[in-house]
């Protein structure tokens, strides 16, 4: 008996998610639409929290303009989003109404299916959204986060499963986003939720551990019905199992998908030349790497966690962080590492790292994870470290969407006439800050997307500069003048850089070996903290709040500050009770650890 087996390709969200920390254009999407709506794949992924976050930070992009965009051309194929339960596409729980206004606008501007989950398998979390997309007339998909843990068992995701079939389901989604899959653990796997329950099971699986095509071709051994795979040229790795290999695989078999590879090729070739216009945001994490069977860290996240210790100078301890995250992971009661839990551990991990002790610091959102805001924990939390982060406050046991009420009319007020629409309004909804200095941007006409550095020449050398950056100087020395033109980069190697020059007409070669970190945002000029008054951070990032002013009173431990790094907030509190005698800093600001921000006389 023949089985045709569906495709989803994510070249368009997830695949340039885990590969370029989620810096693909329109305008390189839809070049190609034509040919992959000629394809015949069940869907097309497009959508997601990570892509709304990039269009509107760094693309400057509108993420709805896009959907409207690919949805035109893409006229027969279903296009697919992931979306985050209750909390959508941001790092909180939102009120029901702001859900419903979201799945609402995402199915009138083209979304078909959404792929629904929640960050610790709690199906509370996913009600209000199932709802909404059953409303809308479109398909819901509910998602199991798979996860290896001593409480994550088959028979707990069968569980799960057979709730969200009762819930109103269409299909269900074993999203393994960190490669934690293996082939017979699959089969299994698929084999008990087709016995047990009687919705389509797709598979999604990242190649992180080198896995995922074995796992796929066990699922559909077993029983699934669909496969999620990425266009070659973006495949594998922390990325999904070539489409071209897996229709090759099946060609000719029961399982056969019907697709054309021929068409394929032609689409693979076109992305590889894109891919190389976003080298500057490739990796070196984004390879097959085995540990990920230890740390459980998400292709997706892989990429952004190199990129943000790239930013806070701390590469160097990308080891340390990968070890100490299964131990933060287990203190938390073993939530599955997916968007947000995966940054919430992520984070805390670094900050435990960098601080040299653990929970010195601990993030605002491991507080709200320790105190119930994102819903049950799978397994048991470490209770010291609860009492440590949120004392004798009481612990949620509802749904936390429960406690929240209707926020549209407010967030409407909030963002006012900035907001052209209802989807704009939603935007700032999702991140409030990037939301609105967007929104900021494009009423002034200034929307300007980050620079993409020229591609290098094999064994060439990089052109000089680039947009803002001086090429040609004057140089004194010792009351001499000197023309110096710099001419060429050379590829950085060993952590030296070869620099050409041109000396007053004379070519020269110059080698630098830097000795210490760049520091961007430009030097400071805060001292350095010396005092028990001195209210200092332990790392670099933005000041998203200043809570106390000149004159007022304060206690020891209370918060004087939120501060934002790697997009977890932080409340940095004062070591002493007194008067607050200075404040250096405003919301916005970049600091550095060790600066005094504020002073408090005791």
């Amino acid at each position: 008996m023949s089985k045709k087996i569906f495709v989803t390709d994510t070249i368009l969200r997830d695949a340039h998610q885990s590969l370029l920390a989620t810096r693909m254009r329109t305008d390189d999407m839809l070049p190609i639409c034509d040919k992959l709506d000629k394809v015949g794949y069940w869907s097309l992924e497009v959508w997601g929290g990570a892509t709304f976050d990039a269009c509107v930070r760094f693309l400057k992009e509108d993420p709805w303009e896009r959907l409207r965009k690919l949805r035109a051309a893409l006229p027969n194929t279903r296009l697919q989003m992931l979306l985050r339960g209750q909390n959508l596409l941001g790092y909180r729980h939102y009120s029901d109404d702001v859900v419903r206004a979201f799945v609402a606008k995402a199915a009138v501007n083209g979304i078909d299916v959404f792929r629904i989950f929640d960050a610790m398998n709690d199906v509370r979390n996913l009600r209000v959204a199932i709802e909404a997309v059953k409303a809308a007339g479109k398909h819901a998909q509910g998602t199991i986060a798979y996860t290896t843990s001593p409480v994550h068992t088959i028979d707990a995701f069968v569980a799960q499963a057979k709730q969200m079939e009762a819930m109103g389901c269409d299909s269900v989604a074993i999203k393994d986003m960190a490669g934690l899959l293996t082939p017979y653990a699959t089969g299994e796997l698929v084999k008990a939720l087709k016995a047990e329950q009687n919705l389509p099971v797709f598979i999604h699986s990242h190649d992180t551990a080198g896995l995922a095509a074995m796992c796929q071709l066990k699922a559909i051994e077993n029983g699934a019905d669909h496969i999620d795979t990425a266009i070659s040229s973006f495949a594998w790795g922390t990325s999904h199992p070539g489409t071209e290999s897996m229709v090759a695989a099946l060609k000719g078999s029961e399982f056969d998908t019907g697709l054309d590879l021929e068409l394929l090729q032609e689409i693979g070739l076109y992305f590889y030349a894109v891919r190389k216009k976003y080298h500057q945001f490739e990796s070196e994490f984004t390879a097959v790497d085995t540990r990920v069977q230890v740390n459980q860290v998400p292709g997706g996240m892989i990429s952004n966690l190199a990129n943000q210790l790239k930013e806070q100078g701390a590469l160097n301890r990308m080891g340390e962080v990968l070890a100490e995250i299964p131990r933060v992971r287990e203190d938390l009661g073993f939530p599955p590492l997916v968007t947000p839990t995966s940054q919430i551990v992520g984070t805390q991990a670094f900050f435990n790292v960098l601080a040299g002790e653990r929970y010195k610091t601990i993030t605002n959102e491991v507080k709200l994870y320790l105190q119930g805001g994102y819903g049950k924990a799978p397994g048991t939390v470490n209770e010291k470290l609860r009492r440590q982060a949120i004392g004798s406050e009481d612990v949620i046991d509802v749904r936390p969407a429960d406690l929240l009420k209707p926020e549209m009319t407010k967030l409407r007020g909030e963002i006012g006439t900035l907001a052209k629409s209802e989807e704009d309004v939603l935007t700032y909804a999702m991140f409030p800050d990037i939301g609105r200095k967007f929104l900021e941007e494009r009423d002034a006409g200034t929307l300007t997307p980050e620079v993409l550095l020229p591609i290098p020449e094999a064994g060439g050398v990089a052109r000089a500069g680039g947009e803002g950056v001086p090429t040609e100087f004057v140089i004194d020395v010792h009351g001499e003048s000197y023309r110096v033109d710099i001419t060429g980069v050379g590829v950085k190697a060993e952590g030296k850089r070869h620099f050409y020059l041109s000396i007053d007409g004379m070519p020269e070669e110059v080698v630098f070996e830097p000795l210490n970190e760049f520091v961007s945002g430009g030097s400071s000029k805060r001292k350095q903290a010396t005092e028990p008054g001195h209210v200092s951070t332990a790392m670099p990032g933005n000041i998203v709040d200043v809570l106390v002013k000149v004159g007022d009173v304060v206690k020891a431990g209370q918060a004087v500050l939120i501060t934002e790094a790697m997009k977890m907030e932080t409340e940095v509190q004062a070591a002493i009770a007194g008067k607050v005698a200075a404040v250096h800093v405003t919301k916005g600001d970049r600091v550095n650890p060790g600066e005094i921000l504020i002073e408090i006389e005791g």
